[in-house]
Order: C-alpha cells, then sequence, then structure tokens
C-alpha cells in the first residue's frame, strides 16, 4: 500500500513507529509488513485511537492468524504457522494452538504436571492397547505443549516396531533409539528442534530384531538416567502393548503411565488387563486417555 508521506516525514515515522511499537518490529521482523507500512499503521492508530495491531488489520496488512503469532512471540509461546517447519499437520498443538481440541490437552497436560511431574518424577510413558489408538500422537503433541510451558521436554520414541515420532517430526537423523541400546550410537543422536527451543526428541532409530531384548538392557536404564540428568520431562512413546511385552519394560523404567484408548475400539477388558500387567511392575497408572476420533 503506497503512502503520501515525503521522505523525512516517512522516515521519521517510522523510526518512532519501530521504536513505539514492539509488535510492530515483530510484524516487520517476520516480513508481514515493511517498515513503510509501520509509519502508516502509527498515523491509523492515531487517528482513530486503535491499538498498533487493529490499525494494521483494519488497513488489511496483516490478519488475525498475524496477530496470533506475534503475541505467542512475544509471551514466549512458540507455534507455527500452516505450511512451516515441514512437521506433521497431526501436530496440533504446533499448528492450531487454540482449538478446543488443543485445549482439551492443555488441560491434560496441567493434570500431568500436578499429578505427577510435580512430584519429583520425570519420565512418563505413554501406552495403548492396539495400534490405531492415538497414542504416537498424544504424545508428540503433549511434548509440544510441555515445552511451551519451558521444560525442557525430550520425546523417545520407544516403539522399536512401528516407530512414528520420526514421520511426524520429519527427523533428518535417522538413527536413534536402537542404535544407542545396542551400544552403537551415544545421546549425541537426540535432535534438537528450532521451532520449539525446549524440546528435543529422539527417534525410534534403526529397526532391529530384537527390541524386547534391547528394551531389557542395562543402557536402556543408563540412557534414561542421563536423560533424567538433562531434561525436565521425559515421554516415552511405546509399542503397543496387545502385541508384545516391550512396554511393561519401559513402563517399569518409568515408573509411570499414561494409558490412552480410543471410543468405541479399545476393548474394556483388555484395557482393565493392561492395566493389571503395568501394576506388576510397580510403576503407577498416572492417568487414562479416551480418543474420540
Amino acid at each position: 500500500m503506497e503512502t503520501k508521506l515525503n521522505a523525512p516525514q516517512e522516515d521519521q515515522q517510522v523510526s518512532q513507529g519501530l521504536k513505539q511499537s514492539p509488535i510492530g518490529d515483530l510484524l516487520v521482523d517476520l516480513g508481514k509488513i515493511s517498515a513503510v507500512d509501520v509509519a502508516l499503521v502509527m498515523k491509523v492508530q492515531k487517528e482513530k485511537g486503535m491499538r498498533f495491531g487493529d490499525a494494521a488489520l483494519f488497513l488489511g496488512l496483516i490478519t488475525e492468524a498475524d496477530i496470533n503469532q506475534v503475541l505467542s512471540m512475544q509471551f514466549n509461546y512458540p507455534y507455527l504457522q500452516a505450511g512451516k517447519g515441514n512437521f506433521s499437520d497431526e501436530l496440533v498443538a504446533a499448528y492450531q494452538p487454540f482449538t478446543p481440541q488443543v485445549e482439551s490437552l492443555r488441560t491434560l497436560r496441567t493434570q500431568l504436571m500436578k499429578r505427577w511431574f510435580s512430584e519429583g518424577n520425570k519420565a512418563l510413558a505413554v501406552a495403548s492397547v492396539n495400534a490405531g489408538e492415538g497414542s504416537s500422537n498424544l504424545t508428540a503433541n503433549l511434548a509440544i505443549l510441555c515445552s511451551q510451558l519451558g521444560q525442557r521436554t525430550l520425546l523417545v520414541d520407544a516403539n522399536l516396531r512401528d516407530p512414528r515420532q520420526h514421520e511426524l517430526f520429519n527427523l533428518a537423523e535417522k538413527r536413534g533409539l536402537s542404535d544407542i541400546l545396542a551400544a552403537r550410537q551415544d545421546m549425541s543422536l537426540v535432535s534438537s528442534l528450532e521451532a520449539f527451543p525446549n524440546l528435543s526428541v529422539l527417534g525410534a532409530g534403526t529397526l532391529a530384531p530384537n527390541p524386547q531384548e534391547l528394551l531389557n538392557r542395562a543402557t536402556f536404564a543408563d540412557l534414561m538416567n542421563q536423560a533424567m540428568a538433562k531434561f525436565d520431562v521425559i515421554l516415552v512413546d511405546t509399542s503397543p502393548a496387545g502385541i508384545s511385552a516391550d512396554a511393561q519394560a519401559i513402563v517399569a523404567r518409568c515408573g509411570g503411565v499414561l494409558l490412552v484408548s480410543r471410543l468405541n475400539h479399545t476393548r474394556l477388558h483388555d484395557l482393565v488387563a493392561l492395566k493389571a500387567q503395568f501394576s506388576v511392575t510397580g510403576a503407577q497408572i498416572v492417568g487414562a486417555v479416551i480418543n474420540e476420533f
């Protein structure tokens, strides 16, 4: 949008606008508006008594999504706009943070923080009876939400049979947990995510023929101890408990588990049996989630 301001006035108002409006600075840094646009917005802001963001909206220079993005930056609440980050769109906590679905996930996060992580626990396994019940999706989104609290968060994909986290987060590093458990690699395989400064992900790694044996090795205990020394929250995705006993080894090491089921899909007696299996390990059943999709 062009303006009628002469160059000296324009430069002066742009300078004042950038100095007086943090939102204007952020919008310029993001490439949403130009420095000249800032001067015009400041003019309309003064004439109509509007806030900077409202004036920019009034002029059609930005959208509501742009306002939400800069407000999130101001309050240190990172999230992504559609098409950015190359992550899966299943990561609703990253791409759709203001939806009812994500608000429900925040409620779950709050309960877990109060009932588990605030009690000195750092690791939590997430498990389901069957594939397709949403445990991997839930684990990934919970990890993002925990990192948005400022918690140093590690997501471990311990589903060594049919892993998903490397796809959800588009991890460039293809090696991971299995390679560490086989004593072929170390914690340097953990991937930090630039989009979420407090979130790191360790993929499942090379598919191995002996996942249960790997998870029962002392190297898994060593890895978890190292992770607990570095991170505040560790969420561990597991393979379906109905097809193997892998999850039991993981749950025992974490000390707590969140059970995930799917409405009209998971059988109640299978869920009860799973709870009994995990109780034998001495781990605590921290909570249960029913997915409605």
